[in-house]
C-alpha cells in the first residue's frame, strides 16, 4: 500500500495544468484550463502527502487563495478519489 500512495504521491507532485483538467474531468470536476495551470503551478514540487488530512487540508486552503473556495473544494474532491 505504501507503494501505491508514493506513485500517487509522486503523480501530484509534477502533474501539468493538462493532467489536472483531465482528471478533474474524469471525476465530473468544473475546471478552468487556466486554473488548472494555476493549480498545478502550485502543486508541482511541494512534497504534498495526499493521503495526510492535514496536509490535504493545508493544500486545498492555499489552492481556494490562488483560485476560489469553490474551485477548492471541487479539487479537494478530486485529492480525495486518488486517496480510495
Amino acid at each position: 500500500m505504501k507503494l501505491l500512495q508514493n506513485v500517487i504521491n509522486y503523480k501530484i507532485n509534477i502533474i501539468t495544468g493538462d493532467e489536472l483538467l483531465k482528471y478533474a474531468k474524469q471525476f465530473n470536476v468544473q475546471l478552468t484550463k487556466a486554473d488548472a495551470s494555476k493549480i498545478a503551478a502550485y502543486l508541482r514540487g511541494k512534497n504534498l502527502n495526499i493521503f495526510s488530512d492535514s496536509d490535504r487540508a493545508k493544500a486545498i486552503k492555499d489552492v481556494a487563495k490562488i483560485t476560489s473556495p469553490e474551485i477548492a473544494k471541487e479539487i479537494n474532491k478530486v485529492l480525495v478519489q486518488f486517496t480510495k
